[in-house]
C-alpha cells in the first residue's frame, strides 16, 4: 500500500466506539539530573527537579486512545485511595467514559514509580523503578459486578481491548464472560497479554498480540527470525480458536497468521529507542482503533508499527495523536522519494495546520530543538524577509514562521491585498532553507498560536521594541525570550511597490494603498 492510501486509512478512521478492560496503573515519574555518586554508597545521585503522575496500563491505553480519536469506556477497578482518585480524575479529563471503572477497598491502586536522570544534558533515561501493588485476582463480588455490567453492554461498542497487566484484574470467570458476550454481538475482542505460559482465559478472542518473549514462552517456539512467529502464532490460534495472531516483534515489526494459515510479516523502519514503556499499549490502541472502524488487519498493523516506533521515541509514556501520525507518514513519504519526488521539492512536508501545533512541540522539545518563532504577512517577499529570517533561525534549533491567511491580510491591510496568495506565500517561505516550518492563520494576532507552540523565542524584524512585538506578554508570561532583529535599508514592500509604480507611471490600487499606509500603528505591529 502506498503512503498516501494509508493517510486515506488514517483519515477515515472517524471515532469508533471502544471498550477496555484491564489493570489500571498510576505511572509516577521523578525526573532530575544524575551527575554524581552518592557519598553513602556505591549508587547514582538523583537530584530531583520534577514529579509527575501519568495513567498506565490499560487507563494509559484509554489515554491513547483518545489521543487517536476514539470514544472510550475503562472498565476495571483502583483503589479507595488517593492515586485511585488520580487515576480516576485523569480519565474523565482526557475524555474517558469511567461508569464502568469500580473501587475496591481491599487493595491500593497500583502504582508504578520511575525515576528518570540526565548526565551532562543528554537524554534522560531510566534509573530505577519501584513497584507498589497487590496482585491477588478480584474478590467474587467484583468481579460479577463487573461481568454483568459489561456482558449488558459490550453490544454498544464496536471492539474490545483487552489490557492484562497481571494484577488480578482480568480473571479467568471474568474474561469468559466478557468474550462470550462480545462473540455474540460480533464485536471484535483484541487481547494485550501478560507473559504466562497459559493463555487458556483468552480462548475465543478475535485475537491477541504478544511480544516475541510472550509468544515464546506461550507457544514454545523460539522466535529468532521474522518467520519463525508464523508457527507460533498459528499454535495461538488452533490453542485459543484465535481468527487471527498478531506477534509484535520489536525492531523486527510485526507478524500476522490468520486461523486458515496464511502468514505475512509486517517490517518496521529502525528507531531511535529512548524508552519501550508505553510502546504494547500504544499498538494495542491504534490495532483496536483500526479493527473498530472496520479497516483491513494490514493496514491496523502497517499503522500499528508507525504508532508504536513514534512511542519508543519518547521518554515515559507519551500519547501519539492521530495527527503525529498523519505527520510521520508524510514525513516517511518524503524519506522514499528522497524528497525531491514529492509535489514542490518537499516544501509540503515543513507546511503545519495551526491545531498540530501542540503535537509539534512536543516532538520538537523531546528531541531537545530550542523552537523560535516569527510571523507576518511576508506579501512581496523581499530580501529584507529572508535577511531577518536568517537571523531568527540563528537564535535557536528550529524556526517556524506563521503567515496571516488571505483575509487576515485583507483586514490588517486592506481590500487590495495580499498580492500574493496564502498559498504561494506560504511555498516560498518553505523553500528557504532557515524556515523548518510554516503555519497558515487568520487570526489578527499570533496569540492563538503562541499558546499552542511556547516557543522558546519570538521573533519580529523592525525598528519595534521588545515590548511593542505583539504576543510578548504571552512568550514572557511563561519565561521566553522576545528578540527584535535588525533590517535592511531602503527594502520593505511598500518601497517595492513605489519604485514599480515610479518605473512604469502606474497608478492604482496597489499602489496607493502601499504595505501599511491606511492602517493604525498597532495593527502593523501585528502584520509586520
Amino acid at each position: 500500500m502506498s503512503q498516501s492510501d494509508l493517510l486515506a486509512v488514517l483519515d477515515g478512521l472517524g471515532h469508533p466506539r471502544v471498550l477496555v478492560l484491564g489493570d489500571l496503573i498510576l505511572d509516577r515519574y521523578t525526573w532530575g539530573n544524575a551527575e554524581r555518586v552518592s557519598q553513602e554508597a556505591p549508587v547514582i545521585l538523583l537530584r530531583a527537579e520534577q514529579r509527575e503522575a501519568r495513567l498506565g496500563g490499560a487507563a494509559n491505553v484509554c489515554q491513547m486512545l483518545r489521543g487517536l480519536e476514539a470514544e472510550v469506556a475503562c472498565a476495571g477497578v483502583v483503589g479507595a485511595d488517593a492515586d485511585g482518585k488520580s487515576v480516576r480524575e485523569q480519565l474523565r479529563d482526557a475524555g474517558v467514559d469511567d461508569r464502568f471503572l469500580l473501587y475496591d477497598e481491599s487493595r491500593p491502586t497500583t502504582v508504578k514509580e520511575r525515576f528518570i536522570g540526565r548526565a551532562q544534558g543528554r537524554h534522560p533515561h531510566q534509573i530505577l523503578r519501584v513497584d507498589s501493588e497487590v496482585r491477588d485476582p478480584l474478590c467474587s463480588r467484583l468481579e460479577g459486578c463487573l461481568a454483568a455490567q459489561l456482558a449488558s453492554a459490550v453490544a454498544g461498542f464496536q471492539v474490545v481491548l483487552v489490557s492484562d497487566y497481571g494484577k488480578g484484574v482480568c480473571t479467568p470467570e471474568l474474561l469468559r464472560a466478557v468474550i462470550t458476550a462480545a462473540n455474540a454481538s460480533r464485536v471484535p475482542v483484541v487481547v494485550d497479554p501478560i507473559r504466562s505460559t497459559d493463555y487458556s482465559p483468552y480462548r475465543g478472542a478475535t485475537t491477541m498480540t504478544p511480544n516475541r518473549l510472550e509468544a515464546e514462552m506461550a507457544t514454545g517456539v523460539r522466535i529468532a527470525r521474522p518467520e519463525d512467529a508464523y508457527a507460533a502464532g498459528k499454535k495461538l490460534c488452533e490453542q485459543l480458536d484465535l481468527q487471527m495472531a498478531i506477534v509484535t516483534l520489536d525492531s523486527d515489526g510485526m507478524a500476522l497468521v490468520e486461523r486458515d494459515g496464511l502468514a505475512a510479516h509486517f517490517p518496521t523502519r529502525k528507531r531511535d529507542v529512548y524508552d519501550i514503556t508505553g510502546a504494547g499499549d500504544m499498538v494495542l490502541a491504534m490495532i483496536g482503533v483500526c479493527l473498530g472502524a472496520g479497516v483491513s488487519t494490514a493496514d491496523a498493523l502497517r499503522l500499528g508499527n508507525i504508532a508504536g516506533g513514534l512511542e519508543v521515541e519518547k521518554v515515559g509514556v507519551v500519547v501519539i495523536p492521530r495527527e503525529e501520525i498523519r505527520t510521520e507518514i508524510m514525513a516517511d513519504r518524503s524519506a522514499r522519494l528522497g524528497h525531491r519526488g514529492v509535489r514542490n521539492g518537499g516544501q509540503d512536508l515543513k507546511l503545519v495546520r495551526p491545531e498540530a501545533l501542540g503535537v509539534l512541540a512536543e516532538q520538537l522539545r523531546q528531541k531537545g530543538r530550542r523552537i523560535v518563532f516569527t510571523n507576518g504577512c511576508f506579501d512581496l517577499l523581499h530580501v529584507g524577509h529572508v535577511s531577518y529570517l536568517q537571523e531568527a533561525a540563528a537564535l535557536g534549533s528550529c524556526l517556524i514562521v506563521g503567515v496571516n491567511s488571505d483575509a487576515s491580510v485583507r483586514k490588517l491591510k486592506g481590500p487590495t491585498r495580499p498580492i500574493i496568495s496564502e498559498a504561494e506565500r506560504a511555498q516560498m517561505l518553505a523553500a528557504l532553507a532557515c524556515v523548518d516550518h510554516v503555519v497558515i492563520f487568520g487570526d489578527d494576532t499570533p496569540h492563538a498560536l503562541l499558546h499552542a507552540l511556547h516557543p522558546d523565542v519570538l521573533v519580529k524584524g523592525g525598528t519595534y521594541t521588545p515590548e511593542q512585538v505583539v504576543g510578548h506578554e504571552v512568550v514572557e508570561a511563561y519565561g521566553g525570550q522576545v528578540c527584535v532583529t535588525g533590517v535592511v535599508d531602503g527594502i520593505s514592500t511598500t518601497n517595492i511597490l513605489a519604485s514599480l509604480a515610479a518605473r512604469h507611471g502606474l497608478k492604482g490600487p496597489h499602489v496607493e494603498s502601499p504595505d501599511n499606509a491606511h492602517v493604525t500603528k498597532d495593527q502593523e505591529h501585528r502584520a509586520a
